[in-house]
């Protein structure tokens, strides 16, 4: 695509979407700056009561102001997009890049190293005039159309598509959700890792190891029916299933029109995987600039949160600092600058679901106590059977030791509301300081940190 044609890149990425929100808050940490101006939240409040016709159009009004067009998706430049993520670091060199899957704790080691966050890929929605909560059918036949358009001008991406009213809710009825992976290494990716970093710096990826049913719909594009994220299993989406009743009861739909295409093929990586091809670039590109790649495969995202907490711990107690304060951030509720400022400890839950919960209250069990625990739910604007309660988050601060807080306006209204990535600075510019900030850690020692305390995890790092 023409370099003066196509949409700008921040208009190309969907808003509040966890790539997006990582990149803007890694950038910012950097360069010792917090979240403040961030207002990105998560899906619309479903307006709970309200009779169909009123909700919907509600929905469709609010996903209007931030979905592309089908025509747009034309438009779209991918490397324009990676240019858009790369020009947020700013110039300047750096010791190392992260790279790879979104994740909360991906950024907060970054931050650690003092080096980038830049993700396999990113996410649109587009809209979907004609559509249904409750027709994954016609999902796929409307996003393999949008994703013609789409593959026409960007050959070097694979679309995952998700249709996943547990997780989006009534959005999902009125947009689909497409996730663009790379295949390769973009061209402003591979400049960054030629040009901005130091001699010898080291290049980690971050791989999310998840499967789930996928259907391989066309050249580029796969489908899947719900997803990793909602807290559900596949299963969960048969259409005899209490818990898909419930969504699609709750997201306006009818269970009984739900029929999901079949999945002929196996289980694959689910949406926020990366693709081999761009692993392979990246680590083509990485040896012939003269730096190692690492990877490191989650199996699950409770497992490098907890390896970065772990290390997050060590690093502030060799700079002298407690690391007995413990903030657990959820979703896009968080700020990696806060964090250093303060000298807290940060585990980071994907999401409000009770499994997510239930993977931070486990690690807490384990761990040597915290004389403080600060609790950040995000509320998902959703209802949902796998969502975890309020009181499950209390119990979550009750592993405080002298105090245990759960933010108030984020428990106000849950879990329907929504709130801004903001109001997790406004929770931490609370905290006493605890300055200075300490010096980046190696990437050796982080690495060899993350061997020691993901291996139990279930953390393979290479």
């Amino acid at each position: 695509m023409a370099d003066g044609a196509g949409l700008a890149g921040d208009r190309i990425v969907s808003a509040g979407s966890t790539a997006r929100v990582l990149v803007a808050a890694t950038a910012r940490a950097l360069r010792g700056a917090d979240c403040a101006d961030l207002g990105h939240t998560g899906p619309v409040s479903r307006f709970p009561g309200a009779p169909e016709p009123v909700r919907r159009a509600a929905v469709t009004r609010a996903a209007g102001r931030v979905a592309l067009t089908p025509g747009q998706t034309a438009e779209v430049d991918a490397e324009r997009v990676a240019r858009w993520f790369v020009d947020q670091y700013g110039r300047g060199s750096y010791p190392g890049v992260v790279l790879g899957s979104p994740h909360g704790a991906a950024a907060h080691l970054a931050v650690a190293l003092g080096m980038p966050w830049l993700p396999a890929g990113f996410e649109m929605t587009v809209h979907w005039a004609q559509g249904g909560v409750d027709r994954p059918g016609g999902a796929l036949d409307h996003g393999a159309a949008l994703t013609g358009r789409l593959l026409a001008g960007n050959d070097d991406l694979h679309v995952r598509q998700v249709h996943c009213p547990a997780s989006r809710g009534a959005l999902a009825g009125v947009t689909v959700s497409l996730t663009a992976r790379w295949s390769t290494l973009p061209a402003a990716y591979r400049r960054f890792l030629v040009d901005r970093l130091a001699p010898g710096a080291p290049v980690l990826l971050l791989r999310d190891a998840r499967t789930w049913p996928v259907l391989d719909s066309g050249p580029g594009h796969s489908f899947q029916v719900g997803c990793p994220g909602s807290g559900l299993d596949p299963v969960d989406f048969h259409p005899d299933s209490h818990a898909l009743r419930q969504v699609l009861r709750s997201a306006g739909g009818d269970a009984t029109r739900w029929e999901p295409p079949q999945v002929s093929s196996a289980a694959g990586y689910a949406e926020h995987g990366v693709e081999s091809g761009f692993e392979l670039s990246a680590r083509d590109c990485a040896a012939r600039a003269g730096r190692r790649l690492h990877r490191v495969l989650s199996p699950r995202p409770e497992a490098l949160s907890a390896a970065v907490a772990d290390l997050y711990r060590r690093w502030l107690r060799a700079a002298g600092k407690t690391g007995n304060r413990l903030v657990v951030e959820c979703g896009r509720l968080l700020d990696p600058w806060q964090v250093v400022r303060a000298g807290l400890v940060p585990y980071w839950c994907e999401n409000a679901t009770r499994r997510s919960v239930e993977g931070v209250e486990w690690w807490l069990a384990g761990s040597e106590p915290f004389t403080s625990v600060d609790v950040l739910p995000e509320p998902p604007g959703v209802r949902s059977p796998a969502l975890a309660g309020l009181p499950q988050w209390l119990a979550v601060a009750g592993f405080g030791g002298r105090r245990r807080a759960l933010d108030r306006t984020s428990a106000r209204g849950y879990p329907v509301t929504s709130v801004p990535t903001r109001r997790a600075t406004e929770v931490l510019r609370a905290q006493p300081y605890d300055l200075p900030v300490p010096p980046p850690m190696a990437p050796a020692e982080a690495i060899e940190v993350l061997r020691d305390s993901g291996t139990h995890q279930g953390l393979l790092v290479s």
